[in-house]
């Protein structure tokens, strides 16, 4: 029994220290190898017994370092739950170390664009720990007493007393364009449209982009039966055309309709106007893109209804995604399950129900910052981020592979970055979001889940920011390599169709391919819900899908509890055109006033999106003080 991992003179003492450090689950291992320190006394006091002696202790270093080994193999896991929460987390974690290093190396030094409100803001970030909890606390919340007056009412069926025949007009595809969150929006426009023109809605299909590289189908990163259960009461939903119409070649009998044939955010009588002939000529219509080409307040509010039936209940992610979400949302919590109602809503019945990570104490709060900074975002901006001539190259260099259109109307035309930047169009930089959370009074360690981890620029860009707020991480730093390898070697199912028919090449989504492709999409989905599930949400870009979508969502199922902080750009701008005459203090109050506008509840505005600003006819219902509701 020497080479146990209770070898040599162990004693009640050191006994006691190893079942600390090992646990409950080895202690049984450490009894079975307990010798007594009274044998090996013994050995020592005889004198012709010195070598046998030494040959027991090295059998007990062995057995010991064995030990160690096998204890440190079996708590990895669990290490791993809470390494990335003890102390400042370093700069070099493995998620950032995957930016994007094209122009910028790790080892240049950071790039600075605003130097004298950054130094200032290094000083204050470290004063604003000293702030009460009451001020602490409000950085954290919404008006709740406002707040709290809306309720989702999107749940009832748009029309109660109808169920929508087989026998309609005909068949709605649709090819949705963009990443996650753009065809997100097109898959519930596409069950409104489907509904106004009587129709039946094949499940959706999406279209391979070169941006994101993902061949990922509708199945891929949503519920298909629950979202076809889900709506059957509002739209008849299949997921594939009879056999009768997949024969047709779909564009050359005039049924396939682009973007360019219907105006942006179009009324639903263009619909039925430009559309609906056709669909009821030849059974079938395909919409090939779909980007946001049905409007908002034109749409009738049992349509707007269906919208958000859609959007805040009927798209549920896989299971897989589900649980790998809730996975993160509790590592980022330090808790176990928590079923709040936002975790009713995107976890279901795969809420893991993971132990709390820290015994006691209440559950650890996270800022989720989307920081929208990615190459193809700089580029399109058209706007100068400090980086000199070499960065307008690369970006240039960008533009003519990727938007080549753009890239031709700046050989005729000349943009200017400074007036691109004072209209509120540039994109802010990890320093210019890190200059408003400081002004917004949180501190050094807060601790902030970035979503959108490929930063332009790499660690030089972001250094800035993690200056001020070391405490950062992505997914990658919550998850193992193991839990996010399914996300990453990812095979679309649709490689492995047979059916070769013309519609079905027409609506074909993806370039067939055996190569295994990392898969965005579900990994943007898990973005998504760690942003959703956040204490607060910080957006940095107004135009950003994600932005849009997850601000929606908090407002529609956080309760009144789920603020989100949405500078204005085109304000900010002025406010930092101005840094040079103006001091802290000033810039604190600007910032601050800035964010609290946004903050303001009320209805919808004329012209805005529905999934971004719910609280509106068919989606909201506003409480009256004697208990009824006005809409």
């Amino acid at each position: 029994m020497e080479g146990s991992c209770g070898g040599g003179g162990g004693g009640a003492g050191q006994m006691a220290v190893w079942q600390g450090r090992v646990g409950a689950t080895n202690i049984g291992r450490l009894r079975q190898g307990k010798t007594t320190s009274s044998s090996s006394a013994a050995v020592a006091a005889r004198g012709g017994g010195v070598t046998a002696w030494h040959l027991r202790v090295f059998a007990g270093v062995v057995g010991v370092m064995g030990c160690l080994l096998l204890v440190a193999s079996l708590m990895m896991s669990a290490v791993h739950q809470v390494q990335f929460r003890n102390g400042a987390i370093s700069r070099s974690f493995r998620g950032f170390q995957e930016l994007k290093q094209n122009s910028v190396r790790t080892e240049e030094a950071e790039q600075i664009m605003h130097p004298r409100l950054l130094q200032m803001a290094t000083s204050v970030v470290t004063k604003n720990e000293s702030d009460s909890d009451s001020v602490k606390f409000s950085l954290w919340e919404e008006p709740y007493k406002q707040a709290r007056k809306w309720k989702p009412c999107a749940a009832k069926h748009s029309l109660p007393d109808e169920v929508p025949e087989e026998n309609n007009n005909g068949f709605i595809l649709i090819s949705a364009n963009g990443g996650l969150n753009q065809q997100r929006v097109a898959v519930c426009n596409a069950v409104v449209v489907a509904a106004l023109l009587n129709a039946t809605l094949v499940l959706p299909r999406f279209l391979y982009s070169s941006v994101w590289k993902d061949t990922s189908q509708f199945g891929d990163i949503y519920q298909e039966d629950y979202f076809v259960n889900y709506m059957k009461s509002d739209v008849h939903i299949v997921k594939d055309l009879p056999p009768h119409l997949q024969s047709l070649d779909l564009e050359a009998i005039g049924s396939q309709i682009t973007d360019m044939d219907i105006s942006k955010e179009a009324a639903p009588s263009e619909f039925i106007k430009a559309v609906l002939p056709i669909l009821q000529q030849n059974g079938v219509v395909h919409f090939l893109g779909f980007g946001n080409r049905l409007g908002f307040d034109s749409v009738p509010v049992h349509l707007q209804r269906l919208r958000c039936r859609c959007n805040f209940h009927a798209l549920k992610f896989v299971p897989e995604i589900q649980r790998a979400g809730s996975l993160l949302v509790q590592r980022l919590r330090r808790a176990g399950a928590m079923r709040t109602e936002m975790d009713k809503q995107l976890f279901g019945s795969n809420m893991l129900d993971v132990p709390a990570l820290l015994a006691g104490g209440e559950p650890s709060r996270y800022l989720a910052l989307h920081m929208r900074f990615e190459e193809d975002m700089v580029a399109y901006s058209l706007c100068d981020f400090g980086g000199g001539d070499a960065e307008r190259e690369e970006l240039q260099a960008y533009r003519e592979t990727h938007f080549p259109t753009l890239a031709m109307r700046l050989r005729n035309t000349s943009v200017s970055p400074e007036e691109q930047r004072s209209l509120g169009r540039c994109p802010l930089t990890p320093e210019e979001a890190g200059l408003v959370l400081t002004a917004l009074g949180y501190d050094r360690g807060t601790f902030i889940y970035v979503a959108g981890s490929q930063i332009y620029g790499g660690a030089a860009r972001l250094r800035p920011l993690t200056r001020l707020f070391p405490n950062l991480v992505t997914k990658e730093d919550v998850l193992s390599s193991a839990e996010l390898a399914p996300f990453k070697n990812f095979s679309s199912r649709v490689g492995k169709t047979s059916n070769t028919s013309p519609a079905s090449n027409a609506i074909s989504s993806v370039v067939l391919t055996s190569e295994r492709k990392k898969n965005k999409m579900q990994l943007a989905a898990l973005d998504f819900i760690a942003c959703a599930s956040a204490d607060v949400f910080a957006v940095t870009d107004s135009g950003s899908q994600l932005s849009s979508l997850v601000s929606g969502y908090r407002v529609y199922h956080g309760r009144g509890r789920a603020p989100t902080l949405h500078p204005n750009r085109k304000r900010y701008a002025q406010i930092l055109g101005e840094e040079e005459g103006i001091g802290w203090g000033g810039f604190e109050r600007r910032v601050r006033n800035m964010v609290e506008e946004y903050k303001r509840v009320s209805a919808r505005p004329r012209g805005r999106s529905v999934y971004r600003q719910p609280r509106t006819p068919g989606c909201m219902c506003r409480a009256a003080g004697d208990g009824s509701v006005d809409f």
